[in-house]
């Protein structure tokens, strides 16, 4: 017997073509076809994954994040689903928790958000809720400071190696793709190569990405500083670029960086780089170090020189460039969709258990 799942996207998503962020484009690669999603109204087509369902916008006179909340609350109770997950909101489960049995997936930092921020609100929280996080990391931020070590289940995150684009000839280039702000350590990638392009004229590199997911992502002051930056030294700044989009260029790259100066909390960059068969440079904060294993190499990027050697080291060797690039379809695989939705159905049985104040299998 199918289970009846509400899906509660984060109030900022969009699930709709050209303009979904991570979390949307995760929960539609596993979720199985009689899923309902709800979020915010999108123009244009939805995701394919379930069945999205947009939110009717409220009309208390209340603040908006309260008004989302109404919303979704109205959503769950004519739903009247057997179990309701929730994305990076661990005060929208707890207050659904009321509704029907809740699965909570983290994929940030659980300390800054609302409903999570102490120790004492994460340990109620995991009293009443399944809490499962996409890596040990953010386990581990969840867990700080309790006496009681809360349970919190392990989901990854996963990629749908059927999708990607057929293998080709690499080309002498390094990209960096994903979002265009400090944190993602861009800058420090435009300088890295600013001192070693004179040394390998025949190579190429490009920026895929810009401040937000979507064609109407705005200019920013980081974005203004850039830019004068990155044409100095050659780069190629793209803009916003589709996910198939940035998959076949991850495919064509021989070089893919991810040098986040902001601890990842997975990395799904990364991942879907080593699934391209690109050889892959990461940071080495958050969750970076987990989930590549031995699949790549690891420079952060503000140590003096550091993210310099490593780009040489690749540009220098087509031979550790292959070995990384096998290496990291091998890693990748570990985070098949099949694996990833094997997990999901046992995480939704164990929480509907869990609510119950049984033994979850």
């Amino acid at each position: 017997m199918s289970l009846r799942v509400l899906t509660v996207l984060p109030p900022r998503e969009l699930y709709a073509e050209g303009h979904a962020g991570a979390i949307s484009l995760l929960v539609s690669r596993v979720a199985l076809c009689d899923d309902r999603i709800i979020g915010r109204a999108v123009s244009g087509v939805p995701l394919p994954g379930g069945k999205f369902v947009p939110l009717k916008r409220g009309i208390w006179p209340l603040p908006q994040r309260l008004n989302y909340a109404l919303s979704c609350v109205h959503a769950a109770r004519h739903f009247r689903p057997d179990l309701i997950e929730v994305h990076n909101r661990p005060d929208l489960a707890m207050a659904l928790s009321r509704v029907a049995p809740v699965r909570l997936l983290l994929h940030n930092d659980p300390r800054s958000m609302r409903g999570a921020k102490t120790a004492k609100e994460r340990s109620r929280l995991a009293a009443k809720v399944l809490v499962c996080a996409v890596s040990q990391w953010v386990a581990t931020c969840f867990a700080e400071g309790s006496d009681t070590s809360p349970r919190v289940e392990i989901q990854p995150n996963c990629v749908d190696l059927s999708v990607l684009p057929a293998e080709r000839p690499r080309k002498k280039q390094v990209l960096f793709a994903g979002r265009v702000v400090a944190d993602k350590g861009v800058d420090a990638f435009v300088s890295a190569w600013a001192s070693l392009r004179h040394q390998y004229p025949d190579w190429t590199v490009v920026i895929m990405g810009a401040d937000r997911f979507g064609p109407d992502s705005p200019e920013t002051p980081f974005l203004t500083r850039l830019r004068p930056q990155a044409a100095q030294a050659d780069v190629l700044m793209t803009g916003y670029r589709s996910h198939p989009d940035v998959l076949e260029a991850m495919t064509e790259a021989a070089v893919v960086v991810v040098p986040s100066r902001w601890p990842e909390p997975f990395g799904m960059t990364a991942l879907e780089a080593m699934a391209c068969g690109a050889a892959v440079i990461v940071s080495p904060f958050g969750a970076l170090p987990d989930v590549v294993g031995d699949a790549a190499l690891l420079a952060a990027p503000d140590a003096s020189g550091a993210l310099e050697a490593a780009l040489g080291q690749l540009m220098d060797n087509p031979a550790l460039r292959a070995e990384l690039g096998l290496k990291g379809r091998e890693r990748a695989a570990l985070f098949s969709l099949e694996a990833a939705r094997a997990r999901l159905v046992a995480l939704r049985q164990a929480a509907i258990a869990f609510s119950r104040g049984s033994v979850a299998p």
